[in-house]
């Protein structure tokens, strides 16, 4: 369903159809990859140069869905992923981490949130002997279980993937583009993947200055505007808020966290829709959070821990999470969702939860924080916009 039946266009004509209308055509067999030149955004804030706009090419996710329409895109979206940490590190170098998952990460866009860094060199940002202080970091070669996996894109703006500064950070961009999986987050990122005839932007935001920092909402919308005018579809993840057990709502206004200002969860999301995002995923919290609908777009405000290898405590609502599936048309506009609930076993290894927890908890939360903006979510995991 186009979301001009939820009212009138939030945005011009996309760049799919100007695109139409200057007598352009994209015309290829299957799925098709638009070679784009990688450009720069400008500078960054603090005078860092900003990362390079990612091209466009075909990926595992798309070759498997090579039959789909190409007008209709597939999206599935996770929480926080942590791969263990350099000693303690899964026994058969995670090739079984994601097992009892896998045949639910299935999509063109299959995004998660990587809060380990791939490196094997790098000075930790935490003291020696620090007990308040986590940071986490896998072999580079843990890269490629999140391709074998499906996944086809990793946000890095989170808390830590800088956990091994610039080296580290660099190291694992360099560990996903040999892997062939696509990255965001960095200040002026702007990710591009090519689904057919959809051209997809995927851009992550974090309170952090090696991030596209989701504090400045005026910067914010003008990196999403600058993607909605260049993508068909445009999905933003927000990685802010609160954490732990008691982090579950979503407040109005600003939260506060580790004395940390991580951003006000409500703004950011309404504006990056308002700005022209389609799809607005969360996360941070490391637990599960509400879905809203508004203005005919989903807003998932945390999908809590996904993978968690001895790094987490996972009592509780912090081990319950879930895989968000969407399909959007070429336009953006919903056409349905499901919410794959997983529970989290072990030492943090994540599985399909037949239980459903995830469902019941998201739908309360939904509800409670948000009312008749809502989204429907029925005992299956079906979503349904709002219904106010």
């Amino acid at each position: 369903m186009s979301s001009r039946a939820y009212g009138e266009p939030l945005r011009a004509p996309r760049y799919g159809a100007r695109l139409a209308g200057a007598g352009f055509f994209l015309a290829f067999a299957g799925v098709v990859a638009l070679s784009l030149a990688s450009v720069q955004t400008g500078p960054a804030p603090g005078g860092a140069a900003a990362a390079p706009v990612q091209a466009a090419s075909p990926v595992a996710g798309s070759e498997r869905n090579a039959a789909r329409p190409p007008t209709e895109v597939t999206i599935a979206a996770t929480g926080d992923i942590t791969l263990g940490s350099t000693p303690e590190l899964p026994p058969d170098g995670a090739r079984s981490l994601f097992a009892g998952v896998e045949r639910e990460l299935r999509g063109e866009l299959v995004l998660g949130n990587l809060e380990t860094a791939l490196t094997d060199t790098g000075a930790s940002k935490c003291g020696s002997g620090s007990t308040s202080c986590f940071s986490f970091r896998a072999p580079p070669s843990y890269a490629g279980r999140l391709q074998e996996a499906g996944f086809t894109m990793l946000n890095l703006a989170n808390n830590h993937s800088f956990d091994f500064g610039s080296t580290g950070q660099g190291r694992t961009v360099d560990a996903l583009d040999a892997a062939r999986l696509r990255h965001t987050g960095r200040p002026g990122e702007i990710a591009y993947q090519q689904v057919g005839r959809v051209r997809l932007a995927v851009l992550g935001f974090a309170p952090y200055p090696w991030a596209q920092d989701l504090r400045d909402l005026d910067a914010a919308k003008r990196l999403v505007r600058q993607a909605a005018a260049t993508a068909d579809v445009v999905v933003v993840t927000m990685h802010m808020g609160a954490e732990g057990n008691a982090a579950t709502h979503v407040p109005v206004g600003s939260e506060h966290y580790a004395g940390e200002q991580r951003g006000d969860s409500r703004a950011f999301a309404h504006a990056a829709v308002d700005a022209g995002a389609d799809l607005v995923v969360g996360h941070g919290p490391h637990v599960l959070r509400g879905l809203e609908w508004y203005r005919g777009r989903l807003v998932a405000y945390s999908l809590g821990n996904f993978s968690s290898y001895r790094n987490l405590a996972l009592s509780g609502a912090s081990g319950i999470s879930g895989i968000l599936q969407v399909s959007l048309d070429g336009d953006g506009g919903w056409l349905e969702g499901r919410l794959v609930p997983v529970r989290l076993v072990g030492d943090g290894t994540p599985q399909l939860d037949r239980d459903g927890r995830a469902i019941e908890a998201i739908r309360a939360l939904s509800e409670a924080d948000f009312g008749a903006h809502a989204v429907r979510v029925d005992r299956d995991g079906a979503l349904n916009p709002a219904s106010g």
